[in-house]
């Protein structure tokens, strides 16, 4: 995918009416502080479009980002945070699943992990509850860069048996310092959207 636009489209909140964008969507699911505003700004080559922040549970609403007007990054809210009441989390996880069971647009779940740790229960909980949805998850291994070399694959192994990912299932390490992996991710969604299909027809 060759970035030409990007903007922040549509927020939508816990009453807001979900969108029909007529155009493909990929959404981005992890808990908070997992790395995904950071990983969204790499794949659209912008510093700060998608919101960080020193403070995780930040992200309560749903964003879509528009690209090249063609599909939408869709970035979840942020799930796992201790601070957050379990009412507000509850409330999250409804928009969330409303999210995932009513657009007509959604293509692909990408759920993000950090690469240094053994999933969480929440996250477990997250990759079961997006496969009860219909979806297969695609797992991104985010804070590669913060791993010695030596220990990457035994922590990849360490996140497919604690996912219990299935065979085929998709894991991809990801650097938000040094990009590792970012093309790999847009040529997954490129395939998933048909829109590498559409770029290579105009070449």
């Amino acid at each position: 995918m060759i970035i030409k636009n990007v903007s922040l489209d549509i927020v939508c909140g816990i009453t807001s009416k979900l969108p029909d964008t007529k155009r493909p969507e990929v959404a981005f699911a992890g808990k908070s502080n997992v790395g995904k505003s950071s990983l969204i700004n790499g794949l659209m080559n912008r510093k700060a479009l998608a919101r960080t922040s020193s403070q995780p549970g930040k992200t309560q609403t749903i964003n879509f980002y528009n690209i090249n007007e063609a599909m939408y990054l869709v970035d979840l809210p942020g799930y796992g945070y201790a601070k957050v009441s379990p009412a507000e989390k509850e409330k999250w996880g409804k928009m969330i699943e409303r999210y995932l069971h009513t657009s007509q647009n959604l293509r692909a779940v990408f759920l993000l992990v950090d690469i240094r740790h053994a999933p969480s229960a929440n996250d477990k909980q997250m990759y079961d509850w997006i496969l009860h949805n219909g979806y297969e998850p695609i797992i991104i291994a985010t804070k590669l860069d913060k791993l010695k070399r030596s220990q990457v694959q035994k922590n990849i192994k360490a996140i497919k048996e604690g996912l219990k990912l299935r065979k085929d299932g998709i894991l991809i390490p990801f650097s938000a310092e040094t990009k590792q992996g970012k093309e790999e991710i847009w040529t997954l969604i490129d395939q998933l959207t048909g829109l590498g299909e559409d770029q290579a027809a105009k070449v």
